[in-house]
């Protein structure tokens, strides 16, 4: 959907008249149903009048089309400005021009996409500008069939025009040069670069026409992205399915399909303890049901698993259009009612009420995620809630799903694929942590590695040897540590620290922790590694959980401040003690269940306090 469009003629009279931005405004609340922000207001009346200094040459036509917001099917996403028409040999063109007001930047470690910049109030992390004009064009070029059916040409750049340019400027670093290269950046001073940009490829008006062809353009994966992805889940052991995973994965494809033939919403909620192959089968179905032409995206609350997955579906491919298919669990809160065909949510026990920067945007994540999708698929295991905002539950699933209209079909894995494939070994750990009684009371008999360590700097060393292997080991840690902001990218500077044992937190430099070939030297948290397996952890358990008069004790005023797991957890104490503690309980006592359930072959295990230490190897 186009908020608003007009040829350049139109363009610049209502740059002249000092109405663009109103009419942007009015055209949002008309089509969207959604007033702007003052903010946003304020960033169209600047920013079009730099687009107006550049698009304010005899060179381009009257009759080149204009687009300013459109709104790219079946997502949230807005692309700022577009400009349609043809080339000198009457090829169809589309300008694509992400628009910034950033002053200045930073890098990030080495990511390829991130970079540093003050947005929305404070320092943030986002995607560098040529990132995002280049995953807007290949997500347009992916789904939109006007564009793949008529060839048109999409050009994507960033123009920052309050940005100066300096020698060796950041913004053009080398390792941002896969997107640069294909959607270059200008910035002020640069109106006669873009300028030429523009006229090498809209050399003819089109009169709107191909605007208006991609604004109805019937939505479809492209054959070249079918095609990508299934080579990528060829062969690749990662994501090869075992016994009942199979049974599963044809049933969701099933049940899928039929709602592309008979139009009836459906929700399946698909619950499996740790390890039972939850992830494997949600990839595995965005492959194969992107194949067979579905709009489908893999969903998640946590980047970490986004992250991990799309990295081994691309293996050693650095800049791939299969990165626009991973999305993050709060991007439906403007879209429409069946929108997308199958939304494959995992980890759903981490969904949230609220979605954006200041969780103050939409209704319900589960609500709006079943509202967007003609089938919703839910991957949850309500024994790894680790957080107070965490709402995922399969009560409250079926709430929403009864609300939309949308039928419900439960399904379930039972076979357990880590941990050696034992079952006895998770039930131990919930028998061990008291969060349910079990007949483990020990792993007698079961083929699985797990040591209990007096001094942490032993977990360490036998986790670094582990890794040598396959890079398949890691340190983790409760959150009883801070993690302070200005050492985050700093490996020298150990956060946790026990006598003379030291170790930082997972380094905030773009790499994804678990597959990273440094961060063995590094500790991961449970929102680094949930969602996610190693061939063997080691778990440090801090002062939050303790051992004394029998019982496993939780006290949460040990975790750490910049915690935001149990942000809320202090006001609910004052009003209602009893339930604080008892959810504070649930969340210390799952998150280290979660930690110590991440392995396929050894758990190897420091505790702060002494007394849990000698219980849990009593317990062994």
């Amino acid at each position: 959907m186009i908020v608003y469009d007009g040829s350049r003629r139109d363009f610049l009279e209502s740059v002249e008249n000092d109405t663009i931005a109103i009419d942007i405004e009015q055209n949002i609340l008309k089509k969207m149903g959604r007033h702007t922000s003052k903010n946003e207001f304020r960033a169209w009346d600047n920013s079009m009048q730099y687009m107006y200094k550049v698009m304010n040459d005899p060179d381009i036509p009257d009759n080149v089309g204009i687009a300013i917001e459109y709104n790219i099917p079946q997502t949230a996403k807005r692309v700022d400005f577009m400009i349609s028409g043809y080339d000198e040999e009457n090829h169809p063109g589309l300008i694509i021009i992400e628009l910034k007001q950033w002053e200045e930047l930073q890098k990030v470690g080495n990511s390829h996409t991130l970079v540093e910049t003050y947005t929305g109030h404070a320092q943030r992390k986002v995607v560098h500008p040529s990132y995002q004009a280049w995953s807007y064009a290949q997500l347009i070029q992916d789904y939109n069939t006007a564009v793949q059916d008529a060839h048109v040409q999409l050009i994507p750049c960033a123009y920052l025009h309050n940005y100066i340019r300096s020698d060796q400027d950041l913004l053009d670093d080398e390792q941002y040069e896969a997107y640069t290269s294909e959607a270059p950046a200008f910035t002020k001073g640069q109106v006669s670069q873009l300028r030429a940009l523009i006229k090498r490829f809209v050399r003819k008006g089109d009169n709107e026409d191909i605007l208006y062809k991609i604004d109805h353009g019937t939505i479809r994966p492209s054959k070249s992205l079918q095609d990508a992805i299934a080579s990528m889940i060829a062969g690749n052991p990662e994501f090869i399915m075992i016994d009942e995973q199979r049974v599963v994965y044809e049933e969701i494809l099933r049940l899928s399909c039929q709602c592309q033939k008979d139009h009836q919403k459906r929700t399946i909620i698909c619950t499996g303890g740790p390890g039972t192959g939850k992830s494997v089968i949600a990839v595995q179905c965005l492959a194969t049901l992107t194949q067979k032409g579905q709009f489908v995206q893999y969903v998640s609350k946590n980047r970490a698993p986004r992250q991990v997955y799309a990295s081994k579906l691309k293996g050693q491919i650095t800049k791939s259009s299969v990165d626009n298919m991973f999305k993050n669990s709060g991007s439906y809160v403007d879209v429409g009612r069946n929108q997308i065909h199958t939304l494959l949510v995992d980890e759903a026990h981490r969904l949230n009420e609220k979605s954006g920067l200041f969780h103050n945007k939409g209704e319900n994540q589960i609500k709006e995620i079943i509202h967007a999708a003609g089938c919703s698929v839910f991957f949850i295991d309500e024994s790894q809630r680790v957080t107070m905002s965490d709402i995922g539950s399969v009560e409250e699933i079926c709430k929403w799903a009864k609300a939309e209209g949308s039928q419900v079909t439960e399904l379930e894995l039972l076979s357990q694929f880590r941990c050696n494939g034992s079952n006895g070994y998770l039930a131990w750990v919930d028998d061990v942590l008291e969060i349910r009684q079990t007949a483990n009371f020990n792993l007698e008999g079961l083929d699985y590695d797990i040591r209990v360590f007096d001094d942490p700097q032993d977990v360490q060393d036998l986790i670094l040897e582990k890794n040598k292997v396959a890079n398949r080991a890691r340190m983790l840690a409760g959150y009883c540590w801070e993690w302070p902001k200005a050492k985050r990218q700093d490996s020298s500077y150990h956060d946790i620290q026990i006598g003379d044992f030291g170790i930082s937190w997972n380094l905030d430099d773009g790499q994804a922790f678990a597959i990273s070939e440094t961060s063995v030297h590094e500790a991961g948290c449970i929102h680094t590694t949930q969602g996610l397996e190693f061939d063997y952890v080691g778990v440090i358990i801090g002062d939050d959980m303790r051992y004394e008069n029998g019982h496993i004790v939780t006290d949460f005023t040990k975790r750490a401040k910049s915690d935001q797991s149990i942000r809320g957890l202090k006001k609910l104490y004052k009003q209602d003690p009893q339930q604080a503690l008892a959810r504070a309980d649930e969340i210390i006592k799952n998150t280290y269940r979660t930690l110590m359930t991440r392995a396929m072959k050894g758990c190897y295990i420091y505790c702060t306090n002494a007394c849990l230490r000698d219980y849990l190897r009593q317990r062994l």
